[in-house]
C-alpha cells in the first residue's frame, strides 16, 4: 500500500526569467518549472504549493512550499534528491532543502513572518542591473525612516494592495519597515506576518516620494487612511525585490 507523505521543499530562485511563482497560462512561472521537475525526479505527478505569490521579475533568496507525495518510497536520500532534482532545474532555481512535514503542514497558511529587501543604487554599473533598482538621485534617508515608522503604526495597508486581489482582509502586522544605507546605495528592510499583492512595491516607491520631498512624512498617514490605491506612490520596478525570509513555527 503506498505510503503518502507531504513534504517541505526550500527553494531560491532569480525572477528575472519568470512571470512569477505561480502557474499561468501564456507564460513561465516558477511553479510550473518546479512541478516538471519533481515529477520527473519522483516518477509521479507533483502539484506544489507556495507559501506566497511574487510577482514577475522578483526575486526570492528564500522560499517554501509543499507537496505530497503519493508514494513515500520513492524518495530517495536526502543528498541524492538534492542533486537530482538541481541537475534537472534551470540554473535560476536552486532546490537548498526537503523535509517530511506532517500531513496538514501548509506553506502559505503556517508562515508567521515574511521578510522582504528592495535594493537601490545611484551609479550606473552593468552587474547590478536586473538585481537593482537604479536611481539617479539620492533620497533623503532619515525622511524615509521617519514615513516608514508612521507605516508601521498601522494595519489596513488597502492603499498599498493591486485592486481586486482574492483576500479576506487588508490588515497586516509589520514588525520592521526601515532603510539602511549600503555601499553604493540603500536597502529597504520590511517583514510582516503577511503582505497584499504589490504591496512591497507601493510602500518603496510612495516612500521614495518622501525622500525626494514631493510629499511630508506624515503625508503617509493621510494616503494609509484613504485607503485608496490611487492616493499612494507608484509601484517601483520589480527588479530590486527579494523575498529573504519565511518563518514557520516548526521549522
Amino acid at each position: 500500500m503506498a505510503n503518502k507523505q507531504r513534504y517541505f521543499i526550500e527553494l531560491s530562485y532569480d525572477g528575472t526569467n519568470y512571470h512569477g511563482w505561480q502557474t499561468q497560462p501564456n507564460a513561465v512561472a516558477v511553479q510550473e518549472v518546479l512541478d516538471k521537475a519533481l515529477s520527473i525526479i519522483l516518477r509521479e505527478p507533483i502539484e506544489t504549493l507556495g507559501c506566497g505569490r511574487t510577482d514577475t521579475g522578483v526575486h526570492a533568496k528564500e522560499f517554501f512550499a509543499h507537496f505530497d507525495l503519493v508514494d513515500s518510497s520513492s524518495m530517495m536520500d536526502h543528498g541524492t534528491f538534492l542533486r537530482s532534482i538541481n541537475s534537472v532545474l534551470p540554473h535560476d532555481i536552486a532546490i537548498k532543502n526537503i523535509l517530511p512535514v506532517k500531513a496538514d503542514a501548509h506553506a502559505r497558511f503556517d508562515a508567521t513572518l515574511r521578510s522582504y529587501l528592495y535594493h537601490i543604487h545611484f551609479d550606473k554599473d552593468p552587474f547590478k542591473y536586473g538585481y537593482s533598482w537604479l536611481l539617479r538621485d539620492e533620497p533623503d534617508l532619515e525622511l524615509m525612516n521617519q514615513a516608514a515608522k508612521i507605516i508601521m503604526e498601522y494595519t489596513d495597508f488597502s492603499c498599498f494592495s493591486k485592486s481586486n486581489t482574492q483576500v479576506k482582509t487588508n490588515n497586516c502586522k509589520i514588525s520592521r519597515a526601515d532603510w539602511v544605507k549600503t555601499d553604493g546605495g540603500i536597502v529597504f528592510h520590511i517583514s510582516a506576518d503577511r503582505f497584499l499583492r504589490n504591496m512591497v512595491r507601493a510602500i518603496v516607491g510612495t516612500l521614495i516620494m518622501v525622500g525626494k520631498k514631493e510629499i511630508e512624512p506624515e503625508a503617509v498617514r493621510d494616503i494609509i487612511e484613504s485607503k485608496n490605491r490611487s492616493n499612494a506612490g507608484t509601484s517601483v520596478p520589480a527588479c530590486g525585490l527579494y523575498l529573504t525570509e519565511v518563518i514557520y513555527p516548526y521549522l
